[in-house]
């Protein structure tokens, strides 16, 4: 070969060579965008899709309406206007209570197994202290051998240990003094497409209506109004005492359950109970609120889901809210 030939060779592979390389350099700028797209959209949407907050939003089921949708409980973490936010120092936990796939317990601070009958066939009741940790880990916390999903404190106890408010677990009263003097919170039984979530004073009518109660404190939401019942409380517990447990009911039958910590920079006072409570309604498209009412606060509040307590003060308590997944 002559030398101009292998000039004009070696020009001709290093020419292929560089065109190789630009179709290559080209191919992997437009991954490296396609890449940087999807990341840029995954980040967008975990900020505007409330699924997307990790552990603001531990969904067990998106879609409240969808026929896939049989657990319909999640639990979020939210700041003082209802918007997810691992900064949020309100924990909630959404359901439906005719979600087939959930069954539900009351429980009390009981030394002795619940439901137990002495010889005379009279309900023993052996009260003692307990903590929402202790009570939500005991034997009577068990339903059909399983440890409850999720949990909240509810009822006051007085100083011997006895629950204050209307408690009925299961269709067994585990009543106290107060019983029918203050609201409480109750799910029905029977089959799980008819139950329904209710407030009220005392018993309801319909015995099954107080399958499952918690005995509770003032009632800020009525009827679709609002109540300020700062006044209700007294100064201490409206503007000291800001650790706040409570229980709301939408027009469309779905329940809140949220425990808000005060941090020392802020406090839930009660004319912000409704912003908290209609923005995450609003968020989680749960309806409109239509009741709602105080659980034991300050020392008290507490909540747990999935077995992680997320918020727990300490306090001894008259009863929890158990949730279960079946």
């Amino acid at each position: 070969m002559t030398r101009g030939k292998q000039i004009f060779v070696v020009i001709s592979v290093l020419l292929i060579a560089i065109g190789f390389g630009l179709v290559f350099y080209g191919y992997q700028k437009s991954q490296d965008k396609k890449n940087s797209s999807n990341t840029v959209l995954s980040v967008l949407q975990n900020i505007t899709n409330p699924s997307g907050f990790k552990p603001a939003d531990l969904s067990k089921c998106d879609d409240w309406k969808s026929q896939n949708c049989t657990k319909r409980i999640r639990f979020i973490q939210t700041n003082d206007n209802g918007e997810p936010s691992l900064q949020g120092r309100n924990y909630a936990i959404l359901l439906d209570p005719t979600s087939p796939n959930l069954d539900f317990k009351v429980t009390v601070p009981l030394s002795n197994e619940i439901y137990a009958k002495n010889s005379e066939g009279k309900l023993v009741k052996n009260y003692q202290s307990k903590t929402f940790e202790q009570l939500i880990n005991d034997q009577n916390s068990l339903l059909d051998g399983k440890n409850p999903l999720a949990a909240i404190n509810s009822d006051y106890i007085d100083q011997l240990n006895n629950p204050q408010g209307l408690n009925i677990s299961r269709g067994v009263e585990y009543s106290g003094d107060f019983a029918s003097l203050r609201s409480s919170f109750a799910i029905s039984g029977g089959e799980f497409e008819n139950r329904k979530a209710s407030i009220q004073i005392g018993k309801k009518p319909d015995l099954n209506d107080n399958f499952n109660t918690v005995g509770g404190n003032g009632r800020f939401y009525s009827n679709g109004v609002f109540e300020d019942i700062c006044t209700k409380l007294g100064t201490y517990a409206c503007e000291e005492s800001t650790n706040r447990s409570m229980a709301a009911i939408t027009n469309t039958g779905k329940v809140i359950f949220l425990v808000h910590q005060s941090d020392g920079t802020g406090k839930l006072v009660p004319d912000k109970f409704d912003d908290l409570l209609e923005g995450i309604a609003k968020k989680f498209d749960l309806g409109t609120i239509q009741d709602a009412l105080l659980f034991d606060g300050g020392k008290s509040p507490a909540i747990m889901y999935d077995s992680k307590i997320y918020t727990q003060n300490g306090g001894q308590i008259g009863s929890a809210f158990l949730i279960y997944e079946v």
